[in-house]
């Protein structure tokens, strides 16, 4: 029997889901079993699965039998620090670079998250609170109390944050195409991996599975071929951006899913070298969990794609 007093990285999680962390490798049937028997005790009585647990609270877990298993070598995760944004006792904003994946899973290892907890092993608690693709740089959210988690990750599901994202498309985009309201359905093609498409007629017969999704366009700057835009998402649908802008006939430079692949090849290869995906989180607005005061974040463009605007500004003149 031992006893487990709650601190501030569990205070307000369900009490299921607590023991099924801290029970690892014991099967979520015979977790629910040993609260339904009366078995696991808060503050000395008998609690419900979805229990909120308080700060202080003193959980009685049961011994458990793990099953014997043969554990795989864990992958080797490198400890990184991020170009650091803001950061608090409640959270922590980076600076994410283009090419690394927020959190490890479908074919990666590792990502920001794995590897912020090795530099900080100090760390009690650190969580992503909102995801950018792994092509995408900018500003990225860690909640470092659950408290803070919560409450964040309420103003994102509410819309209540302001995102505004940069990004550089193929051609001149129009000045009086300033909101784009698509639906959007994912699907799974025929390569096995995730994609998003734009569904626009109600006829289509996948019309009802598609979601709402909105998104404010403005024009930043006008190039040689190519428009800088500043994008606010009014929902948060998987890779809006970059959808609604390719189904507008102005693909994002770089976008090796959606984008102009001919076109893409010959800035990569060309005197230009650019070989990403120009698309940037560079701002963020929120209401800050602890003190209430609004937050304005900015994040400013990595240097590869301020040298491309410069290169590609100069080009227009």
């Amino acid at each position: 029997m031992r006893h487990v007093v709650i601190d501030e990285g569990s205070a307000g999680q369900r009490l299921d889901n607590f023991l099924l962390r801290e029970l690892k490798g014991v099967p979520k049937t015979h977790v629910y079993r040993v609260i339904r028997a009366g078995e696991v005790r808060v503050n000395k009585g008998r609690a419900q699965a979805d229990t909120r647990l308080e700060l202080g609270d003193d959980v009685r877990i049961p011994p458990v039998r793990l099953p014997e298993r043969v554990e795989a070598p864990r992958e080797f995760v490198p400890a990184r620090e991020f170009p650091v944004l803001f950061e608090d006792d409640h959270l922590l904003a980076v600076n994410k670079p283009a090419g690394v994946a927020v959190h490890g899973g479908s074919g990666v290892s590792f990502g920001v998250i794995e590897q912020l907890r090795q530099a900080r092993p100090e760390a009690k608690f650190l969580e992503l609170v909102h995801r950018l693709d792994k092509e995408t740089s900018g500003l990225l959210l860690i909640a470092k109390k659950r408290s803070a988690l919560v409450a964040l990750q309420e103003q994102f599901r509410e819309r209540e944050t302001g995102k505004t994202y940069a990004a550089l498309v193929w051609g001149d985009w129009a000045e009086n195409k300033k909101v784009i309201d698509v639906a959007l359905l994912k699907f799974t093609g025929s390569d096995g991996e995730r994609w998003v498409r734009a569904v626009e007629n109600s006829h289509d017969p996948q019309a009802d599975q598609a979601k709402r999704s909105i998104s404010l366009v403005k024009v930043a700057e006008r190039l040689q071929g190519a428009s800088l835009l500043d994008v606010t998402i009014k929902t948060g649908r998987t890779h809006q951006i970059r959808v609604h802008l390719a189904h507008a006939g102005h693909s994002i430079v770089g976008d090796p899913k959606y984008g102009d692949f001919e076109a893409n090849r010959a800035i990569a290869r060309g005197a230009l070298r650019f070989d990403r995906m120009f698309l940037h989180a560079k701002r963020l607005r929120f209401i800050h969990p602890g003190s209430n005061a609004e937050i304005e974040l900015l994040a400013p463009l990595p240097p590869e794609c301020a040298k491309l605007v410069a290169d590609l500004s100069l080009s227009s003149q």
